[in-house]
This record gives structure tokens, C-alpha cells and sequence, in this order.
């Protein structure tokens, strides 16, 4: 079965950069990340509560530490 994904965004924060990724959601409710420079490359897919609980490890206070 072949992964549809929707809109693709990339981070305002990553201006012109090049060294970015890019999300979007799928059409069977998973979320892919790619690279930004590889658009036909592989995508990561990750579940929704798998990347959400990756988001809040990004946000979190101890995370630079």
C-alpha cells in the first residue's frame, strides 16, 4: 500500500537553508518527514502519538541540557 501525504511544510526558522526537513501528514494518518534537499528520497513515517511525544522532548525545558 502506497503513502499518499498531503501539504509538506518546512520550518519558517530554516529561512533559505538548505539543511531542512520537511513534514506532512498522510492520507492514513501517520505523519512523514523527509529531507528537504531529497525530495523523492525516503520519508520517515511516524505514528501520530510517536511524534507528538517527539515534539515535547524538543519543547521541553531539559532538552538542551
Amino acid at each position: 500500500m502506497t503513502k499518499e501525504y498531503l501539504t509538506w511544510h518546512k520550518s519558517r526558522r530554516s529561512e533559505a537553508g538548505s539543511a531542512c526537513v520537511e513534514v506532512a501528514p498522510s492520507t492514513h494518518g501517520t505523519i512523514g518527514v523527509r529531507d528537504s534537499k531529497n525530495t523523492t528520497g525516503p520519508v520517515l513515517d511516524f505514528a501520530p502519538r510517536t511524534w507528538a511525544a517527539f515534539l515535547n522532548t524538543l519543547r521541553s525545558p531539559r532538552h538542551g541540557e
